[in-house]
């Protein structure tokens, strides 16, 4: 069975105690065994990123670009290999992981050209005989914590801008997907990135998560809204950098002008694919009046010819829950719509299939308000509930009313609603008949409110976080 051990200083170690990699898709098959690292441990990753960072910092910028291409190079080359260990041990469709993969490595890729593009200014003092210099310094130590939905992707955002900026990183991915982070550690590693310039620790945030904030110069986080607000206070209390990505319930509009089949597709796409299980999953179907009941026909009939099945399976469409303990909430969620009121069109039921695991199909709720907890609460799961609104001017209303800001779509056929959408829909992302899900990785990643704390993620805005802008005045 594979071992997933800690990577501490350039040593693979074996951590405090060990939990299991279970398949999603069949949970007879444990994949491997994640060795999840003490808290000393921990503080041992700290240390050794500590003891790095300047050389690592001094080095030239094109040895940084070298080693995040030769990164970028084998993840490319073995984008199929690791795609299927990806859905493996998520659940996500073996094309969706795939595409994963390739889009981690495009990330390191875009960095590696970054790192060779990092500017500064010179301008001249108000004063004579006086330079002044703008650079950037890293920040220093940077904590990582990540999710499970994209456990390749997103550590590829935040660890590969950390490296490019002359940063040292401690890891800590998530519980569920421990052989993904070791794979991509691996090929870190391999890539020749010095000891203690990267490091990995495995373990739960009780534990690794808490060490981590009590001693790295920045933490950034990607995950649910209850913990990124405890991290977000508690790196407020060392006054240190911190950067939180968290949850969504992000409206999907849909007027009375738009496309059928389009705001149909992207309705499915959106809140359905990938099991709903994305930040920024469309959760709220805001629909008019005029198409609401053709909109609603049409989604259903596409919800009952979705194949939902074994990751790893051909012509699965939709993979399993990612484990037990999401599935259980998706199913909490269910009943709690049903309580409050809500029409269930298309019910969420369990499914059995040839192997044992955690499939659910899709929910789709009717005559909901706005007020009830299955539209103000993130479920994080194949879970939809449809608004009727009067007009184009309800609809941006309700799809503001909301503590989150992350990810908003509109299906209009008409510039004017479209452009105003854009001007004041209250969220860091807007679709234009497009899935609300669905990211280039070049371009700035981030939301409003409740959403999003820090600068923003990805492209070349990544830079704003990771490093620390420095005036000098020279006396020339």
């Amino acid at each position: 069975m594979t071992q997933y051990k800690n990577l501490i200083a350039g040593e693979w170690v074996a951590g405090a105690s060990e939990a299991d990699n279970i398949n999603p898709s069949d949970t007879n098959d444990i994949i491997g065994r994640a060795s999840h690292a003490s808290a000393a441990q921990v503080s041992d990753a700290i240390a050794a990123a500590r003891a790095a960072l300047p050389k690592w910092n001094a080095g030239t910028s094109q040895l940084r670009s070298d080693l995040l291409a030769a990164i970028a190079n084998e993840l490319f080359a073995r984008k199929e290999e690791l795609g299927e260990l990806l859905a493996r041990e998520e659940g996500k469709t073996r094309a969706e992981a795939i595409g994963e993969v390739g889009r981690a490595a495009n990330i390191f890729r875009f960095f590696s050209s970054e790192v060779v593009r990092i500017r500064g200014e010179k301008l001249a003092s108000v004063r004579p005989g006086i330079d002044v210099e703008i650079t950037r310094d890293p920040v220093g130590v940077v904590g990582i914590i990540t999710p499970w939905n994209f456990p390749i992707a997103i550590p590829a955002w935040k660890i590969a801008p950390a490296l490019a900026f002359g940063n040292t990183v401690v890891f800590k991915p998530s519980e569920l997907t421990p052989g993904t982070a070791h794979a991509l550690a691996e090929v870190i590693h391999r890539a020749g990135v010095p000891a203690g310039v990267f490091n990995l620790v495995h373990g739960t945030g009780a534990v690794v998560g808490d060490a981590l904030l009590s001693g790295v110069d920045a933490i950034t986080f990607t995950g649910s809204v209850k913990t990124g607000n405890q991290i977000v206070r508690r790196a407020t209390e060392r006054m240190i950098r911190v950067q939180a990505e968290m949850g969504g319930k992000n409206p999907l509009v849909v007027l009375d002008d738009a496309n059928l089949d389009v705001a149909v597709g992207c309705a499915l796409d959106g809140s359905f694919f990938q099991t709903g299980q994305r930040c920024t999953a469309s959760s709220r179907l805001v629909v008019t009046e005029g198409i609401h009941d053709r909109f609603v026909d049409a989604l259903a009939t596409r919800l009952a010819q979705i194949n939902i099945g074994p990751a790893l399976k051909a012509g699965t469409q939709v993979g399993p829950v990612v484990d037990r303990r999401q599935l259980e909430q998706d199913l909490r969620y269910i009943d709690i719509g049903s309580s409050e009121g809500a029409s269930v069109r298309v019910k969420g039921e369990l499914l059995k299939r040839e192997t044992p695991g955690h499939y659910l199909s899709p929910t789709l709720f009717t005559d909901t308000t706005n007020q009830m907890r299955i539209n103000r609460e993130e479920v994080f799961g194949p879970v939809a509930a449809v608004i009727r609104v009067k007009d184009y001017d309800e609809a941006l209303a309700v799809a503001n009313d909301t503590s989150f800001g992350l990810s908003a779509g509109i299906c209009t056929t008409s510039q004017k609603y479209a452009r105003h959408f854009q001007q004041h829909a209250e969220a860091g992302l807007t679709m234009l008949n497009l899935a609300t899900a669905g990211l280039d990785y070049h371009v700035p990643f981030g939301g409003r409110k409740g959403s999003s704390y820090g600068p923003r993620e990805q492209g070349t805005y990544a830079i704003d976080f990771y490093t620390i802008v420095k005036t000098s005045y020279l006396s020339v």
